[in-house]
């Protein structure tokens, strides 16, 4: 991974204005066209497969005036005179008559009306209408509201006090406030400290700003196609800007910390973005894929935001990895810190003068680590008493803001009718296998006025075909009650009896027991979510720190954030403690996707506080094995960074909490307490103390554990080497270089091997066919080298070897089985690889001039061998000819080393010279020659230097493993990239890549 960023940042710098004009393009064609195509977003709370939801689509098939969203108009009357008294009857009549024409009203349902259910008040101060509108929440106009909320005047000129309550005006509405601006204002403020410059502070909330635009483009274009949650987008903005910010702050840190030590600006951002880089996109991958998991909760809405904001993290590192060093690119060196200041010293004399902040706590907790680790877990814990009495449910009125009309027609209901009538359930009754309608329909209506916490149930009303009858039921409760859920519950044991007695299915749904759904569906699956989440956790962090101590301590670490984090919301958004101080007018019930949505994100943020720690602590006691020095260096060295990022992340998301609407102000809080209490709490105080408690033994893993993981190599280690040997091998000569190279396998080897061919000329290798073939596909770039160096045309092996592939090509003479392809068909197929196909007569000339050179390089002046045509099957040829065709297709693809493994037993050609004389005459002089062959050959090579390595000397016991390898078959076919870039050479099988590969004869050797 370290390499290919590095090579990213390279030609991010070096392309500077190509990639900023990439970025500018998409800002602009993304965020305009969301612009243009009108995207809103819309609070569509289903839950597909539950009874409630089920019945909703039912109701939508055969009762659809039933089944679409509604308006609640509550009327109060001054100084408690009846509403039923002129001239208030007259006004609400009026009103009701003025709604009717509005498009997108279906029918009006007034006080008066004998289908009303118990609409108006006992002391008849205030009374509601119910508007039905045309489909559901999502497809409602904002015209149509307008228009349904201009017809209040007409109430409101006989003075009534009307107000409009439903899902539809939900207040949600994606925006940014004020202090939003000052969250990123207090971010700059952050980042201008630790940086100590106002340039380099700008760059992180530039970059910020330009992934949230992209992000938020793309969320507002999809809003026009898919039903979108307004705390989607304002999900997606939070978390881009606070990762975008944190992102291009490691990385810009260890950019000014290299530029300050005096290296090169061009070579500081490309192994900045490769370093740093790394662990930015290992840190961002575990949000993305703790947020996707989402999707596995199977809740459309919550889906939604999942997959949004891993979009906004997602383009967050690219915009870290691309654009950020292209805007390096053009600062160049002007970003080094000031001789003699703050940032030049820390970054150039680290270890003396006066110690950190950093140093000093560090030093601080491991003077008594156990001490260290109680505090934080007994904080932590306390924290986390309030989340034992969670409760989850929607959002409703209540949560809405007290100013909005939302909020005052839910007060309305509930001081005229009580807290049930916010929250009515609708029963819907199956009569389709009834014929006494009615009487059936009053039965049910009586069983359910026997329920607890009922206070009233209305008369059944059949739809137009009689097959359908939905019966209102009101609660005693609000609708966030635990007793309503048990009201819910209730209803739906007393169905089996029901549809026993009378033959006619219920079921419940309504708003309040679509909510009471969710809740259930999400509170079962937080248990499950979490194993998922924790697992992942352990195993990434196993794979990247070679540690089972590690990711355990820092999987109970996550948990113990993520309770605490549950615990503070509860006790300030469901008890109400400082409810004040945070404008939390009503508090109630947690907004139920609040504690998954928590675990997701936090969890990839914890990640990546404790990989930005840890990762420098392994990467000192790699060097020192000293565990305890490990523990202050990494810490010493990552505390500024980290803790800049952490209260960066903390004070935009707290900005969301003032003025945030009741879904996001809960979230908002969540993941801002959270973050502060991993950050400073668990990731910087208990985790030196744990590591320095376990010494040792926190960097041990098992070795048959270490053997099946990956290398994920975020500290750059595999890109340190692959410098190291880039620069030795570009100092180098010959074409081929191997410097104390071994072969094959460890614990069977051949080596070591030194040696450097010239340009041009012609290396011979000797030997059994296992020891040829592993070491010819090895300075192929098939197999990776055991040990030394090895370079091919200046591109070192293994960390080059995409790059070796493509300037080496194979051929097998020795195989001679029948491919079935004439002369021509196989030049014509090498042709394809390596150029584009133009004109049939253009083609047709190169494999003229092919076959032409071939003939030659066959014929002898004394007895010239028959003509070769490209209708000339290839099996049909003798063998030096058939060496000569091989061969000469390798050479098509033009490379700059051609293998050639000869066989065992190629006999001579007595017709035509020998082989090594038609290689040599075939190939460019600049072409340089491997021919891998039985040590019985007497090769020449027409004029052409030659060396000759003698296998058998470097291995004179042919190990069983590599003798296996050459008896199985051929070369690997050629690869585009090597599988196992950076993987160690150790734990590489030469036989993952021989065994079982066909020859390079025809259409199976080809790239």
């Amino acid at each position: 991974m370290a390499t290919l960023l590095y090579r990213i940042g390279h030609f991010a710098y070096k392309r500077a204005w190509l990639v900023i004009g990439v970025w500018a393009l998409l800002l602009i064609g993304i965020l305009g066209g969301g612009i243009a195509l009108g995207g809103k977003t819309a609070e569509s709370f289903a839950i597909p497969g539950t009874e409630s939801q089920d019945a909703i689509d039912q109701l939508a098939a055969v009762f659809p005036q039933a089944a679409g969203a509604s308006v609640q108009v509550v009327y109060r009357t001054p100084d408690g005179a009846s509403v039923t008294a002129e001239p208030y009857k007259t006004a609400i009549t009026d009103m009701a008559t003025a709604l009717e024409s509005v498009p997108g009203v279906v029918s009006v349902i007034t006080p008066y009306s004998e289908y009303a259910s118990s609409a108006i008040s006992s002391d008849e101060a205030t009374a509601r209408s119910v508007v039905q509108l045309d489909g559901p929440s999502a497809d409602v106009t904002d015209a149509t509201l307008n228009a349904v909320t201009a017809t209040a005047a007409i109430a409101e000129k006989a003075g009534l006090e009307v107000a409009f309550g439903g899902q539809v005006f939900s207040s949600n509405t994606f925006g940014i406030t004020i202090t939003e601006v000052f969250g990123l204002l207090f971010a700059g403020v952050v980042l201008l400290i630790t940086f100590g410059s106002l340039a380099s502070a700008g760059m992180p909330l530039l970059m910020a700003l330009i992934g949230v635009g992209v992000a938020i483009g793309g969320i507002t274009a999809i809003s026009a196609f898919v039903p979108v949650s307004s705390t989607a987008p304002m999900l997606a903005m939070m978390l881009g800007l606070a990762v975008g910010i944190d992102y291009s702050l490691f990385i810009l840190s260890r950019h000014r910390t290299q530029l300050a030590r005096g290296v090169e600006p061009h070579e500081s951002a490309s192994t900045s973005v490769a370093t740093a880089g790394s662990a930015v996109v290992f840190a961002g991958l575990t949000v993305i894929i703790a947020l996707l998991g989402l999707l596995v909760v199977g809740i459309p809405f919550l889906s939604v935001m999942g997959v949004g904001a891993a979009v906004a993290v997602f383009i967050a590192i690219l915009v870290a990895i691309t654009l950020l060093p292209a805007i390096l690119g053009l600062a160049k060196g002007r970003l080094t810190p000031r001789p003699g200041g703050r940032a030049h010293n820390r970054a150039t004399m680290p270890d003396t003068g006066r110690p950190t902040m950093g140093r000093r706590w560090v030093g601080l907790v491991m003077k008594a680590p156990i001490v260290a680790v109680i505090l934080v877990v007994g904080i932590l814990g306390t924290l986390a008493i309030p989340a034992l009495s969670l409760d989850l449910n929607l959002p409703d009125g209540a949560s809405e803001p007290v100013d909005s009309t939302q909020h005052k027609a839910f007060t309305m209901i509930e001081e005229g009718f009580g807290p049930g009538y916010n929250g009515p359930l609708i029963v819907v009754v199956d009569i389709t296998q009834t014929t006494n309608i009615f009487p059936d329909l009053e039965t049910i209506s009586a069983k359910l006025r026997t329920l607890p916490d009922v206070a009233f149930v209305g008369k059944g009303t059949p739809n137009a075909t009689v097959d359908t009858a939905i019966i209102q039921v009101m609660p005693n409760s609000a609708p966030n009650d635990p007793k309503t859920k048990d009201l819910v519950q209730a209803i739906r044991d007393l169905a089996p009896g029901i549809d026993s007695e009378l033959g006619t299915p219920v079921t419940v749904t309504g708003a309040t027991a679509v909510s009471i759904d969710i809740s259930n569906r999400l509170s079962n699956a937080l248990i499950p979510f979490a194993l998922i989440v924790v697992g992942l956790s352990i195993i990434l962090l196993t794979m990247v720190f070679r540690s089972v101590f590690v990711p355990v301590k820092a999987a109970i670490g996550f948990l113990l954030s993520v309770f605490a984090s549950i615990g503070a919301t509860v006790a300030i958004f469901q008890w109400g403690w400082f409810a004040d101080l945070l404008g939390v007018s009503t508090p109630g019930p947690i907004l139920s996707f609040l504690p998954i949505l928590l675990m997701a994100v936090l969890f990839g943020l914890a990640m990546d506080y404790e990989v930005f720690l840890v990762s420098g602590m392994r990467e000192e006691y790699v060097k020192s094995n000293d565990a305890r020095q490990a523990v202050v260096y990494g810490f010493a060295h990552a505390a500024r960074v980290v803790t800049a990022a952490a209260l960066i992340m903390f004070f935009v998301f707290f900005a969301f909490v003032p003025d945030g609407t009741g879904a996001i102000k809960g979230i908002a809080f969540a993941l801002a307490v959270g973050v502060f209490l991993d950050a400073f709490l668990v990731r910087m105080t208990l985790v030196p103390a744990a590591m320095a408690l376990a010494g040792r033994a926190a960097w041990w893993l098992p070795r048959w554990l270490d053997r099946l993981l990956p290398n994920v190599d975020i500290e750059g280690e595999g890109l340190r080497h692959h410098m190291l040997d880039s620069h030795w091998a570009k100092a180098q000569d010959g074409a081929i270089t191997a410097d104390q190279a071994v072969f094959g396998l460890p614990g069977s080897t051949i080596g070591p091997l030194t040696v450097s061919v010239p340009t041009g000329s012609v290396l011979v290798l000797t030997g059994t066919t296992a020891h040829r073939r592993v070491v010819a596909a090895t300075l192929a770039g098939r197999l990776d080298p055991v040990s030394g160096r090895l370079q091919v045309l200046s591109y070192p092996l293994p960390s080059e070897r995409g790059r070796a592939l493509r300037v080496v090509a194979l051929a097998d003479v020795g195989d001679s089985r029948d491919n079935g392809l004439t002369t021509g068909e196989l030049l014509a197929e090498r042709l394809d690889l390596t150029q584009p196909r133009f004109r049939s007569r253009s083609r047709r000339a190169q494999l003229d001039g092919w076959i032409g050179r071939i003939n030659r390089a066959v014929a002898d002046d004394i007895s010239p061998v028959p003509a070769i045509t490209a209708e000339t099957p290839v099996s049909s040829l003798s063998a030096v000819s058939r060496a000569a065709v091989l061969v000469a297709a390798a050479l098509a693809e033009r490379p700059g080393v051609v293998v050639i493994d000869l066989g065992d037993g190629l006999p001579a050609d007595p017709a035509g010279p020998g082989i090594g004389v038609v290689v040599a005459r075939l190939a460019p002089a600049d072409t340089t020659l491997i021919l891998a062959a039985a040590s019985q050959h007497p090769l020449t090579a027409a004029g052409r230097a030659v060396q000759v390595v003698d296998l058998e000397e470097l291995a004179p016991a042919e190990p069983a493993e590599l003798a296996s390898v050459g008896a199985l078959g051929g070369y690997p076919p050629l690869e585009p990239e090597p599988r196992h870039a950076t993987r160690p050479t150790d734990t590489l099988d030469p036989r993952d890549a021989v065994i079982g590969a066909d020859s390079l004869d025809g259409k199976a050797a080809l790239r």
